[in-house]
């Protein structure tokens, strides 16, 4: 079933709307390189768009009302929000669920060292990433540093105009016959991963001299120096990365892509370029919704949505609980009620067909850019292990309100049968009873450094996913 390219749909003249979106993502992911400065930027916005903090409504005692909108952060790396809609939220929500993380490095616990005269930081990849493509490019490091008195200390250096960079190097090519010679795999191993940050050394103190021979001479001096500016700028010391949470990702923002601009290349499409719209999706909701509408935004999807943070954790069931308490419908079988009652888009990227690699798809199945928001039935691998695999009904009952809302959209599977595979939250959700499908924004590029989507694509997915929750 040929598709047509949704740029017909947006003819020069009457792409403004679709333009400005796309610019404001751009900003947006250009911005936010980490799920904390995600979740930080989210929130100011919701408040700004008249959403309340679960927390003051649960201090206060207060009561929920249809059309009211609340929001909770879980730890500073996720968000739930909600719209009260007019129905008994027993009878089900309508979800957009999404992943805020994104593969890159981070910084072992105790990751400053010096040799030869060169001080370093040492690293632990996060998620899926191919570790050559992350040699010889520029890195910043965003995150914070805890002090044992809990004062948080944000860090973002190397994306402000006037910042160092950092970056991890790689053998030049007149050393490299064995090293091309590995397998891709084997480029470079990751406890090589580690990014050089400084090679000046500590001026010497000066101290008394018996026999002209010097003494007191101050060891791992170019360690010392850095440890000398994190102190002056920022005023740790190096116990402080025992409590410190810093990730390296790529430095530099998102920029337009292609001589007609109609991509952009960013780091952390995935899955932000879901989440986005997801998230604009709730703010461009307009009146009281029938069903309660609501996104969660979600970490630790790239590394099996583990932990506190992760859509394994209990976050989300019981906030759910809460918003029941607060509009005075709860008991535990009206949130199981509402759990298993609820439909969930699971918005999370799929692959876009590479004309560079054609062989690891079926050209037929694949998702393509300017083709519109992609669901993928499922996910999986070989056999579909691990795979959410959306009812047929539900199906037809999405293909429905997309028609009906003329939003452009495309089913694809990730690469061949055989090929390989991958997941998402979707079956996390549905072992509830929710109806779930998987559906998104097609990505070249997926997991590397810069990855790249369509912009008609993305603005697609946005409306697409504002149909669904004004969906009764």
């Amino acid at each position: 079933m040929e598709r047509k390219n949704i740029w017909e749909k947006y003819p020069e003249g009457k792409r403004a709307g679709l333009l400005e979106f796309a610019e404001k993502y751009r900003q947006f992911i250009s911005g936010c390189k980490t799920e904390r400065e995600c979740t930080a930027k989210f929130a100011k916005m919701a408040v700004n768009a008249g959403f309340t903090k679960m927390e003051e409504i649960i201090r206060a005692g207060e009561t929920l009302k249809p059309g009211d909108k609340v929001y909770a952060s879980n730890m500073g790396k996720g968000l739930a929000m909600y719209i009260i809609g007019k129905q008994p939220m027993e009878q089900g929500m309508n979800i957009l669920g999404a992943h805020i993380d994104s593969p890159r490095l981070d910084l072992k616990q105790n990751p400053l060292y010096e040799d030869t005269e060169m001080a370093m930081l040492d690293t632990h990849y996060y998620g899926g990433v191919k570790k050559y493509q992350w040699l010889a490019l520029p890195l910043a490091l965003h995150g914070v540093f805890v002090k044992k008195d809990g004062t948080v200390i944000p860090v973002s250096i190397g994306d402000k105009p006037g910042d160092p960079v950092f970056g991890v190097s790689d053998l030049l090519i007149h050393l490299a016959g064995e090293q091309m010679e590995k397998k891709a795999a084997k480029v470079v191993e990751g406890e090589n991963l580690d990014i050089l940050i400084g090679s000046i050394p500590a001026e010497l103190k000066e101290e008394g001299n018996e026999g002209g021979k010097e003494e007191g001479r101050m060891k791992d001096r170019v360690k010392a120096n850095i440890l000398q500016i994190l102190a002056d700028e920022y005023q740790v010391e190096e116990e402080d990365f025992l409590s410190a949470e810093i990730e390296v990702v790529p430095a530099g923002e998102a920029r337009d892509y292609g001589f007609d601009r109609s991509m952009i290349m960013g780091y952390g499409h995935d899955d932000r370029v879901c989440a986005y719209p997801s998230f604009m999706a709730m703010l461009g909701l307009e009146g009281v919704p029938e069903r309660t509408s609501v996104c969660l935004l979600v970490d630790k999807e790239e590394i099996g949505s583990v932990g506190a943070t992760g859509m394994k954790s209990r976050f989300f069931e019981n906030m759910t609980a809460e918003v029941l308490h607060a509009a005075g419908q709860y008991s535990e079988l009206a949130l199981r009620r509402t759990l298993a009652n609820s439909r969930v888009l699971s918005s999370d990227v799929s692959a876009a067909y590479d004309t560079n690699f054609p062989s690891v798809s079926d050209k037929k199945n694949a998702a393509y850019f300017g083709k519109g928001i992609v669901f993928n039935k499922y996910t999986g691998s070989r056999g579909k292990s691990g795979s959410n695999d959306a009812n047929a009904e539900y199906m037809a009952h999405l293909r429905d309100i997309f028609d009906r809302n003329e939003v452009a959209f495309q089913t694809a599977e990730l690469g061949k049968v055989d090929q390989g595979g991958g997941g998402t939250i979707a079956y996390i959700l549905a072992e509830y009873g929710m109806e779930v499908i998987d559906s998104g924004v097609a990505v070249l590029n997926m997991h590397a450094p810069w990855e790249i989507i369509s912009k008609a694509d993305l603005y697609e997915a946005y409306r697409g996913y504002l149909a669904f929750l004004a969906e009764a």
